[in-house]
C-alpha cells in the first residue's frame, strides 16, 4: 500500500526534474527552459483555466469510492529518471497481488494533437512503478471542457518518448542555456510566453547574422 506520506526515492543526478516541466518540453524545449531556467512566466486564459481546474486536485487527501482508494495530490518521484512531482490523483485498484496504481491527470480544454499531456501522465506512471513495485499499464487524462476521461495506455512507444523527453530536458538544464527558436510553430499562437520568446524576431536576427557572416567569408576568399 502507498499513502500520501510515502518516502520519496533519493535522486541520482542532483536536483530532480519537475514532472510538470515535461509537458512544456514536449510542446517546446525553449518554453521549458524559459520557465525553469530563466524563471519567466506569463498567464493567459489557458493557464488561468488550468489553475482553476487543479485547485480541486491540489487539496490532497484520501478517500474510498466503490472499493477504489483515491489519493489526491500525491508526491511521487523516480530515482532512476531523476524526476519528481505531484500526481493530481492516483486511484488504487485491488489486484491479485495487491493494489494497482492508476494515475489520473487533470487538464483544461480538450484532448490535444501533440502528446505533451500523455508524456506527463506516463512520467507519473513510471514513478509509481518504481515506488510501488507494481506495473502501471494505463492511466487517464480528465479534460475540463469535455468533463470526460481519456484512457491512455502506458505502452512501449509512450514510455520511449517520455524517457527521450526527460533526457533532452536534462541536457538543457545541465547546460544552463535556453535553446534558440528554429522556426515559428503553429502552437506559438497559444503560448503564454510568445511576447517574451518573440520567435519571429529571434529567428529573423539569427538569419541576418548568418547572412552577414557568409558575406564576410566570401569577401575574405575573393582575390584582390
Amino acid at each position: 500500500m502507498i499513502s500520501n506520506r510515502v518516502p520519496l526515492p533519493e535522486p541520482e543526478g542532483g536536483e530532480p526534474i519537475p514532472i510538470s516541466a515535461l509537458q512544456y518540453a514536449v510542446y517546446c524545449l525553449r518554453q521549458a527552459a524559459l520557465i525553469h531556467l530563466e524563471q519567466v512566466w506569463a498567464d493567459n486564459r489557458f493557464t488561468a483555466e488550468g489553475e482553476v481546474l487543479h485547485q480541486v486536485a491540489d487539496k490532497g487527501g484520501t478517500r474510498k469510492v466503490k472499493g477504489i482508494r483515491r489519493v489526491m495530490a500525491l508526491p511521487i518521484a523516480s530515482r532512476r529518471l531523476n524526476i519528481s512531482g505531484i500526481a493530481d490523483m492516483v486511484e488504487f485498484y485491488i489486484g491479485a497481488e495487491g493494489e494497482i496504481p492508476y494515475p489520473v491527470e487533470y487538464k483544461r480544454g480538450r484532448p490535444k494533437l501533440h502528446r505533451a499531456d500523455e508524456v506527463q501522465l506516463c512520467a507519473q506512471a513510471l514513478c509509481l512503478e518504481e515506488m510501488t513495485g507494481r506495473p502501471v499499464p494505463e492511466g487517464a487524462l480528465f479534460y475540463g471542457e469535455t468533463k470526460r476521461r481519456v484512457t491512455v495506455p502506458i505502452d512501449a512507444e509512450l514510455r520511449g518518448l517520455t524517457e527521450e523527453t526527460i533526457t533532452a530536458l536534462a541536457e538543457v538544464f545541465a547546460s544552463g542555456r535556453t535553446p534558440p527558436p528554429t522556426v515559428k510553430q503553429q502552437h506559438c499562437r497559444a503560448c503564454s510566453l510568445k511576447e517574451t520568446c518573440r520567435p519571429d524576431a529571434v529567428v529573423r536576427s539569427a538569419r541576418v547574422w548568418r547572412s552577414r557572416m557568409v558575406e564576410r567569408l566570401i569577401a575574405q576568399e575573393e582575390p584582390e
